[in-house]
């Protein structure tokens, strides 16, 4: 009797024991098939095409990225800067996907939607966007003393460099040239390098002059009114009829005092344009929200950036564009009662 008392006792333990596992085994087995979902975040990585190194457009994308890249995790978009050829360069960049936004001179924004100058074969580009304008770009021309150059008229039979192809500042100069009667295949040796290069030479005695396209202070200009070789900012007046003919241009003035290196005691008169930031209609509009409201949103953060957007006003960023407002822009611009 006692062998079978503790045989039964076995086997009721040992049934109660299987049956209350049984569950919590199959629990564990379904924890294991099903596990949790890890949640992963998509991060859009886009470029912004600008110009030389030594411009106001590289430190204009490098301000641009570093707003939006402290949200890269609130929004998943990842900003880097190129510096390029400049304005046509990102244009045509733009339109075949290989850059997504572009700091452009405010002409040439004009000139590629509606199928002029570069874009006359190629036809109007209907997918570019305009997203905001940055700083006011004063075309500069600047010239050796020993060249005798106080004027534009004067530079009839001097090397001069206009910029190179594919720059927003080789047709400003032509347009100025012409503007004086000033043929740049036969009245001067034109120069077609980058503006980059331009100071460099100037103090070798390589040329003895050149334009430059670009918004003050610029590191590039310092560079050329800093050297042995003495300068001066040649003016360009009576420029009337030039903004008559084209909408884009505007009367403007070089601001001497960031050049205490230059021979000029007072602001130089000549004409500009302004700077734009632009997309491509194919850009999706979350990302053109995201960097443009970061931008706004930071607006006093960002004029401290660089010196040339001391005079910026969030109204006068929505001036000089003749694209389209990329949706993306403009739903920004609705929220925060610009438009």
């Amino acid at each position: 009797m006692r062998k079978i008392f503790i045989l039964c006792i076995t086997l009721t333990v040992g049934l109660a024991l299987f049956t209350g596992c049984g569950p919590s085994g199959e629990e564990q087995t379904d924890k294991t098939e099903v596990p949790a979902t890890p949640k992963t975040t998509k991060t859009t990585f886009v470029t912004i095409g600008t110009g030389g190194i030594t411009g106001v457009y590289y430190p204009t994308g490098g301000a641009i990225a570093k707003i939006v890249n402290r949200k890269k995790d609130t929004y998943g978009v990842r900003v880097t800067v190129e510096s390029t050829g400049g304005s046509v360069f990102n244009i045509n960049a733009i339109m075949a996907g290989d850059l997504q936004f572009g700091v452009v001179q405010s002409d040439r924004q004009y000139q590629a939607v509606n199928g002029l100058a570069e874009w006359k074969d190629k036809g109007k580009q209907e997918d570019l966007r305009a997203v905001f304008s940055v700083h006011p770009e004063s075309i500069t021309l600047v010239a050796a003393v020993d060249a005798g150059i106080e004027d534009i008229v004067e530079l009839k039979g001097k090397r001069v460099n206009i910029g190179n192809i594919g720059s927003g500042q080789r047709q400003n100069s032509i347009d100025a040239l012409e503007a004086f009667g000033i043929d740049y295949n036969s009245d001067l040796i034109a120069e077609g390098i980058k503006a980059a290069e331009a100071p460099g030479l100037l103090q070798d005695g390589r040329i003895d002059a050149f334009f430059y396209t670009v918004g003050h202070p610029s590191g590039a200009i310092k560079e050329a009114t800093s050297g042995p070789r003495k300068v001066r900012f040649a003016s360009i007046t009576g420029v009337d009829s030039l903004l008559a003919k084209y909408p884009y241009y505007a009367k403007a003035k070089i601001p001497v005092k960031f050049y205490p290196g230059a021979l000029n005691t007072e602001d130089v008169d000549t004409f500009g344009v302004k700077a734009t930031f632009v997309t491509s209609a194919k850009v999706p509009d979350e990302v053109v929200y995201a960097v443009t409201k970061e931008v706004f949103d930071n607006f006093d953060a960002f004029k401290k950036l660089h010196p040339a957007y001391t005079v910026l006003t969030k109204e006068n960023m929505l001036e000089g564009m003749s694209a389209p407002l990329h949706p993306g822009a403009m739903k920004y611009y609705k929220e925060a009662g610009l438009q």
